[in-house]
């Protein structure tokens, strides 16, 4: 398959109007804040990218290097709550979270636009569908099952992969996994999914930025935003209803969702 980085930076319309900055700092801002709630950010930045003009592997690789600071930021906002994971340390978890992004980053540089573009509804679909059920199906699973430590650090290597790839919904994703393995609330959770966030959008970050798919000239004004709406997102965290972010994420990602089965089936 024809690797994205073989063809020249695409350039996108708006880009060099003061309304597409506007538009990448406003979708980096709500990015950011979504992320450090409960996650999908991309479901934000990424629409936003190629609403801009930017091919969807190059959207996708920009959107991630831009969340990245604001990830930080929320991580370090929660660090006081880190704690291990059904037994499972943090260095561990990030050990395995790093090396999972890194081969799903690999995967999308790999990727053509046109590729991407019919296999991204599909995994925005499955993101929904885990925002929507994967807390009934966690509680479902929990008390017919019982998994140990080592499902979860199996089960962490695929979520780094999906992360490095795509992300949408990951966040989310972690919560409902975590949540079936060790039996935790999303609460006591928030922090450990907040720095596995960060360090799969890192690994991804080394790999687009080494292959040339970042768009810097929107990356940048969406990184400011991201990192605004990553810190005072996380606050908000701290004092928000868990239903009510719960709600205003599943809408947005029901709506980006059907927005993307249109563009590549339409």
């Amino acid at each position: 398959m024809r690797s994205s980085i073989a063809r020249p930076l695409p350039s996108p319309t708006l880009l060099l109007e003061w309304s597409g900055v506007a538009l990448a700092a406003g979708a980096g801002v709500l990015g950011g804040a979504m992320n450090a709630l409960a996650g999908g950010g991309s479901f934000a930045t990424m629409p936003a990218l190629i609403g801009l003009g930017v091919p969807s592997t190059f959207a996708n690789a920009t959107s991630n290097v831009s969340l990245q600071p604001g990830a930080m930021a929320s991580a370090w906002t929660y660090r006081h709550g880190l704690e291990p994971v059904s037994g499972v340390g943090m260095r561990t978890m990030a050990g395995i979270t790093f090396v999972g992004g890194l081969i799903g980053s690999l995967l999308l540089v790999a990727t053509s636009a046109r590729a991407f573009d019919l296999i991204v509804p599909w995994l925005l679909l499955f993101a929904t569908l885990a925002i929507a059920f994967g807390t009934q199906a966690s509680l479902w699973l929990r008390s017919r099952v019982e998994i140990g430590p080592k499902s979860l650090v199996a089960v962490q290597a695929m979520l780094g992969v999906y992360g490095g790839y795509f992300g949408g919904g990951v966040g989310l994703m972690l919560t409902a996994a975590w949540g079936l393995l060790s039996g935790a609330t999303p609460a006591r959770l928030a922090a450990p999914r907040t720095l596995m966030l960060a360090v799969a959008n890192l690994a991804a970050t080394i790999i687009f930025i080494a292959t040339g798919m970042v768009y810097w000239a929107l990356c940048v004004p969406m990184l400011l935003g991201g990192i605004v709406g990553g810190h005072f997102g996380a606050k908000l965290g701290l004092v928000m209803s868990a239903k009510v972010i719960r709600v205003w994420t599943l809408l947005v990602t029901i709506a980006t969702t059907i927005v993307f089965f249109w563009r590549a089936y339409g």
